[in-house]
């Protein structure tokens, strides 16, 4: 399929999922808007890359996901959002009793927050264009649960239940809403865990994969950012013009249990 034409803005993506993304979205043929709370000589350097290697627009546009007027500057200044991919997130660890409340207030407004602020500026940017997707970025935290991650947890449940919103507000008009919820993701921040957690565990690379890190993803493989990609790109197709307020799971069988 092509997306030629089209402008997708994906928050959080100057690496990991979200770099995979915008990569698979200019595959596709989109124009792309790469995002990041840094405003670095690399940052402005991938866009460029991308604009090279798949003959379309690129750039990056810095902003701070914890500030919601910087949310909705942000669709503004790309001045077109035909496909919104919310996916700058953080994660902290810790029992609820003891949770830092600056920990707490970063991970609503980054995790969730932030969804709410692009989302309300880019639908009426696809109702003039008419036509939109809007692609949350959750987790299989967004549908189960886990402890020590209150903050995560409930953010991303939120960004499932605004999703499903969204979807009900657009459902009678060619936008839809969706959420990919993601199960553990081979990305650069989680590799440069496993050398630490290999000492941790004073196991072999295979076992920390297999038996910790993977635990609870039946497939014992990743996901890879490639396939967060292709699984947006779908969900951006005309074969996917019908699915709107649900999830999507890429988990390994994580929520089948």
């Amino acid at each position: 399929m092509t997306l030629s034409g089209k402008t997708a803005v994906i928050t959080g993506s100057n690496s990991g999922i979200g770099l995979g993304i915008a990569i698979e979205l200019a595959k596709a043929g989109a124009d792309v808007v790469l995002n990041s709370f840094t405003d670095r000589p690399e940052d402005h350097a991938i866009a460029d890359g991308i604009a090279q290697d798949h003959g379309v627009k690129a750039r990056y546009i810095q902003a701070d996901m914890s500030k919601g007027d910087q949310c909705r500057a942000l669709i503004e200044q790309a001045g077109a959002c035909d496909i919104l991919v919310n996916n700058a997130g953080i994660q902290h660890v810790c029992p609820i009793d003891s949770f830092p409340v600056d920990k707490w207030d970063a991970i609503i407004a980054i995790n969730l927050s932030s969804a709410f602020h692009t989302t309300a500026a880019a639908l009426p940017v696809m109702r003039k264009a008419g036509w939109g997707r809007v692609v949350n970025i959750a987790s299989a935290h967004g549908l189960t649960a886990s402890p020590y991650k209150s903050a995560y947890i409930a953010a991303k449940h939120g960004v499932v239940g605004l999703t499903k919103t969204t979807a009900l507000e657009t459902a009678e008009e060619p936008i839809t809403a969706n959420a990919i919820c993601p199960g553990y993701v081979l990305t650069p921040l989680v590799e440069a865990q496993i050398p630490d957690t290999m000492k941790e565990y004073d196991m072999s690379r295979e076992d920390v994969i297999k038996n910790v890190m993977l635990k609870r993803q039946p497939s014992k493989e990743f996901a890879t950012v490639e396939q967060m990609g292709g699984t947006t790109v779908f969900l951006c197709s005309d074969a996917a013009a019908q699915i709107t307020g649900t999830t999507i799971s890429v988990d390994g069988g994580w929520t089948a249990l």
